[in-house]
């Protein structure tokens, strides 16, 4: 071979390294910054151990739990359940195998959730669902939030010297709970849309509460650290052994009473919840507690679930649907997206202290609008809210080298007769469920029963929630009406957002949602900028640290990349606290004709399909 040959040959290769860099590069670094990410969180996962003891009830930011392994994604090409619980995403799937819908599977899940995660959600709660019907390309929202009972009032949390409760003193017993709506919506779209039996969505859920389910790190977590949980004989006839103690992991829990229950709603329907002989238990229940609360059988009988249309706006090309008020995840996790739009995030590095300050300041400012804006007002400014013109604005007060001191409410018509409670708590024991069955029909639902096992009272095997909680316990400061406070039928401010995001041709891409509290809304920002932005792949988007920005903090997660710039963001001005901050995000993606599923590893989340 001539020299000139060798030059001819050696510069062809150079010419095919560069355009094969250029082609892959995008690849090479998403990665190299993944196998970051997950060298990160596995030295993080074991050191979580030894900090479990250092947990606030009053503060409880999540089940976080050491033992836990992140699921890669899994793919399928017919459909796709994932949730938080490994039994319950195979229950769904197994109803889509049968041939069922999106609804049929969701329920399904969502029944079984009640019997092995009762701390988090069940037929005791509510839920706001959002269902997407391919062939009409419409999607809807049934609201099942529970509501205030009819003889409730604004002075309910207040002690007889005048100051409100503290949040442990409101939420054990009957006081707290709320008229649950999770049955109402689960029959209602299932007659719409179902196409298995009624019955049939129970057997799972059924068999395990029958049958018995080994004893797990989640629940034991739960029991060893909410101390007041001892202290319920039905919750001690569950789970402790006759000598006191929490049972061993592996030991296997009945819940008989559960499954009679299951059993009875699945062959009459839920006649008997509403009006019937499990509605004068719960009514028993909740009137002889220690905490007596106002719920009746006539809020019961007169329940009524909601129906529409979902809110959407854009972010870029896509569009991006979730819930309406008493929802206010929908409102603000659309201007967190909105107020991002113009510092274009995908041309930011992730891991950069510019790009997670950027994120937070849109948040608080979000937060602002959501705390005054999403409650009480007779009319939410709901167009005011989301216009693109006003959300500009509001981005152009944020600088990328420093805080904004005091952030601001925008500035719409609104009674000045209203206190806005900085110190509203609101807590993370929640569940969501994402489903997309072989038509293309899909459900984002989030599911509650407010804190960890709800308001501590279990009926017929089930617990009731303690939904009340999330209104302001104070009904006025300084002469003024405080946002969120207890009105009678009235459904409580929440921040479930389940969500559906659509291409620019209308094609349905990513379900996703979380719990979580105020955060939640915060969850599902992160998701869907690491998916859309950053190009992650769904289980990556997932596992990407979590950063929230709440009241004047900035919490970062701790034993992440983020420690490592916490300094930096110290010096921009942010407040900074690390925590295990526990998301627990289910999502399923679609792109290029093939569903990828993913669920949190920090809840044990788990996606199944085909």
């Amino acid at each position: 071979m001539t020299k000139n040959q060798r030059k001819i040959l050696s510069s062809i290769a150079i010419i095919v390294i560069v355009i094969l860099v250029f082609l892959f590069s995008e690849k090479i670094i998403n990665s190299l910054q993944n196998l970051k990410y997950t060298n990160q969180d596995s030295v993080s996962n074991a050191k979580i151990e030894n900090k479990l003891d250092n947990y606030n009830n009053d503060d409880w930011q999540g089940e976080e739990y050491p033992e836990f392994k992140k699921q890669e994604k899994i793919t399928g090409k017919k459909f796709m359940v994932s949730t938080l619980d490994k039994r319950a995403s195979e229950a769904g799937a197994k109803m889509l195998k049968k041939g069922g819908n999106a609804i049929d599977a969701a329920i399904a899940a969502q029944l079984v959730l009640n019997v092995v995660e009762p701390q988090s959600s069940g037929i005791g709660g509510g839920a706001f669902l959002l269902y997407h019907d391919k062939k009409k390309n419409k999607s809807i929202y049934y609201n099942g939030r529970e509501t205030a009972p009819a003889k409730s009032h604004d002075k309910m949390f207040l002690k007889k010297d005048g100051l409100a409760m503290e949040f442990q003193e409101a939420v054990n017993g009957g006081l707290s709970v709320g008229t649950p709506g999770l049955l109402k919506i689960m029959k209602e779209s299932h007659k719409k849309y179902g196409k298995l039996k009624w019955q049939t969505l129970f057997d799972p859920a059924i068999k395990l509460a029958k049958e018995g389910f080994p004893m797990e790190d989640k629940i034991k977590t739960i029991l060893k650290d909410v101390k007041y949980l001892k202290d319920n004989s039905d919750l001690k006839n569950l789970y402790f052994n006759e000598d006191g103690q929490i049972k061993e992991n592996g030991e296997i829990i009945y819940n008989k009473k559960l499954a009679d229950t299951l059993s009875l709603i699945a062959n009459e329907g839920i006649k008997s919840f509403y009006d019937g002989k499990i509605s004068k238990n719960i009514v028993k229940k909740v009137q002889e507690s220690e905490n007596p609360g106002y719920l009746s059988l006539k809020d019961l009988k007169n329940y009524r679930s909601k129906k529409g249309e979902v809110l959407c706006s854009y972010y870029h090309s896509y569009k991006i649907c979730s819930m309406l008020p008493p929802s206010s995840g929908g409102i603000t996790l659309l201007q967190i997206l909105s107020i991002l739009e113009g510092f274009n995030l995908e041309f930011l590095p992730p891991t950069s202290p510019k790009t997670i300050h950027l994120i937070a300041e849109a948040t608080k400012l979000a937060y602002q609008d959501r705390n005054k804006y999403i409650a009480d007002t007779k009319k939410i400014p709901l167009k005011k809210l989301l216009n693109k013109d006003y959300l500009r604005e509001r981005a152009d007060l944020i600088e990328s080298d420093k805080i904004i001191k005091n952030p601001k409410p925008g500035n719409f018509k609104l009674s000045s007769n209203y206190y806005i409670n900085p110190n509203d708590f609101e807590a993370n024991s929640t569940t969501h469920i994402s489903v997309i069955d072989q038509e293309g029909n899909a459900v984002s639902m989030t599911s509650s029963i407010e804190y960890l096992f709800g308001s501590n009272l279990m009926v017929d095997g089930f617990m009731l929630n303690n939904q009340m909680t999330d209104f302001s316990f104070q009904p006025k400061v300084n002469g003024k009406r405080v946002i969120n406070r207890v009105i009678p039928k009235k459904q409580p401010r929440s921040s479930m957002s389940p969500t559906f995001v659509f291409d620019e041709d209308d094609n349905l891409v990513l379900i996703v949602g979380s719990p979580g509290g105020p955060r939640i809304i915060q969850y599902v920002a992160k998701t869907i900028i690491a998916y859309l932005d950053w190009k992650m792949d769904i289980d990556d988007a997932i596992n990407f640290p979590n950063f929230i920005a709440i009241k004047d903090v900035l919490e970062l997660e701790k034993n992440t990349y983020l420690e490592k710039i916490s300094s930096d963001l110290k010096n921009i001005g942010h407040k900074i606290e690390l925590k295990n901050i526990s998301s627990g995000i289910t999502a399923i993606a679609i792109k290029d004709g093939i569903i990828h599923g993913a669920a949190d590893y920090r809840r044990n989340g788990f996606a199944s399909g085909q």
